[in-house]
């Protein structure tokens, strides 16, 4: 990875920051996204000091387009090429929590976000030519449904569902973005990187979350474990030109056969468009 450049969101702790620090190791050019000013400088100084690496860094709070909009602004300005993307930031919430765009935050976030600022990046990614799109999907996919008629869980919502839903439109938008584009200019591929220890959902957990992460929590990966498939597509110097596949484990897998629906794909594709204020198709 030496002399490449890669963007990694939610950077500043868990998968992200693990996944930050094995591209670090591999002698990428790093650079990574955070919430929070704090941790993201820790993240920063961590990497740095395990790797030597200048590690660039950039604030944001993703569930809101403006600052998706500002952060793509601030990368565009400062990397002069972006060799890689992961998208990588996510969440869960067990309640419904509504963003500054006035939609729910886990399909704002999850999707939302990645689905925008891989469409403002991607004139760089382009140009820069032979760039990977990594998508962290999950398993959850296979529990998913997009529900057109309520996609903002307006109606009836649930923090399981939502998030499903979530982790299927990763997939989705993946795979209609691997099918949009040559591989030699964007390849586009999505993954799952396990049941990892990290803090994610702690924010607003569910009482299954609550009861069972505990006593499972041994069993899970570690951060380093979860973010060794992300490392993988985003690296592996054998994946060249492959897109359009789903990984586990650092190997293709088979997801749902509702992950590979086109026509949903391009129905949800046309949908966030609308909601984030793009033209589609790119």
């Amino acid at each position: 990875m030496v002399g490449r450049t890669v963007l990694v969101t939610g950077g500043s702790g868990g998968i992200g920051k693990a996944t930050a620090l094995g591209l670090a190791r591999l002698g990428a050019d790093v650079a990574i996204t955070g919430r929070n000013a704090a941790r993201t400088r820790a993240a920063v100084a961590e990497i740095h000091a395990s790797t030597g690496a200048t590690v660039a860094a950039f604030l944001a709070d993703v569930s809101a387009q403006s600052e998706v909009h500002r952060l793509a602004d601030e990368v565009l300005g400062r990397l002069a090429r972006i060799d890689v993307l992961v998208n990588n930031v996510g969440g869960y919430w067990n309640t419904r929590h509504v963003t500054d765009d006035g939609l729910e935050r886990t399909f704002a976030m999850n999707h939302l976000a990645p689905f925008l600022l891989t469409s403002l990046l991607l004139p760089r990614l382009q140009r820069t030519g032979h760039a990977r799109v990594v998508t962290v999907s999950s398993h959850a996919h296979a529990q998913g449904r997009i529900d057109f008629d309520d996609l903002q869980g307006e109606r009836s919502y649930s923090g399981a569902r939502a998030y499903n839903q979530s982790k299927l439109a990763n997939l989705l938008f993946s795979n209609h973005l691997a099918r949009q584009h040559r591989p030699q200019d964007v390849a586009a591929n999505a993954l799952h990187p396990g049941v990892v220890s990290t803090g994610f959902g702690a924010e607003d957990p569910g009482r299954a979350q609550r009861l069972l992460v505990p006593v499972l929590r041994p069993f899970m990966k570690t951060a380093a474990g979860g973010a060794a498939t992300s490392i993988h597509v985003a690296s592996a110097p054998e994946l060249e030109g492959v897109t359009g596949r789903y990984f586990t484990r650092g190997r293709p897998a088979r997801s749902a056969r509702h992950g590979s629906d086109e026509v949903a794909a391009a129905r949800l594709w046309q949908v966030s468009a609308d909601l984030v204020g793009l033209p589609s198709p790119l």
